[in-house]
């Protein structure tokens, strides 16, 4: 399985690809993979300066920056990309859709292994950023705009910043096909309806009307 296969899974899974060959010529989530495999091989034979060289001139051209260390399963789907950054310790398993304004970062803070590790099936939402040496478990959806610092486990959907996790049954199938951007929890708005009962029931109690506990219905 090669860049080939790659190819064919960036048409499958994006509507807007009409044929393999529109995918190779003007995708530059495509263009990414074939530089990032000469990168790494450059980097995994020690040759530091040219392996940056080839994932910096790739970034000028897509607008994505894959460092040399990362290292990528089958089948990845970039998609848009502008904006795109994983980190040199980052670990992306097989058929994971990434979309754009994504950080697979550090946090400044660990050594070593400093950046996150993907399992197989992963989506990450438009502008959401996975900091951190985290475990993100295979089949795991990533909310658009999120921020996660801890780690997933399989099958779970996670927004919010920071992340929390707002499902725990994802069906095992391609993420791309079955991930509702759209009617995932709003955890902010959550939050502030919590608040606002709450301040409700307290209000009521320092009058007398109720006892602070009793729900009250909205």
């Amino acid at each position: 399985m090669g860049l080939w296969e790659d190819a064919k899974n960036i048409r499958d899974k994006d509507p807007a690809a009409r044929n393999v060959a529109e995918v190779i010529i003007l995708y530059p989530g495509f263009h990414v993979l074939v530089t990032h495999k000469l990168a790494h091989f450059l980097y995994l034979h020690h040759r530091f300066f040219l392996a940056r060289l080839v994932s910096q001139v790739a970034r000028h051209l897509t607008g994505i920056e894959i460092h040399p260390g990362a290292k990528i399963g089958h089948k990845l789907f970039i998609d848009h990309g502008m904006g795109i950054v994983f980190g040199e310790t980052t670990e992306i398993g097989d058929n994971c859709t990434i979309y754009h304004g994504v950080t697979l970062g550090g946090t400044g803070k660990d050594t070593g292994k400093r950046h996150p590790t993907l399992g197989n099936n992963v989506l990450v939402g438009a502008g959401a950023k996975i900091l951190g040496p985290v475990y993100i478990g295979d089949n795991v959806r990533v909310g658009a705009g999120s921020v996660v610092l801890k780690n997933l486990p399989a099958n779970a959907t996670a927004v919010g910043v920071p992340a929390e996790i707002v499902r725990v049954n994802n069906i095992k199938c391609c993420p791309a096909d079955d991930l509702d951007q759209q009617a995932l929890p709003d955890i902010m708005n959550t939050r502030m309806l919590e608040l606002e009962a709450r301040l409700s029931r307290l209000e009521a109690a320092a009058q007398g009307e109720y006892p602070p506990n009793k729900p009250v219905s909205r």
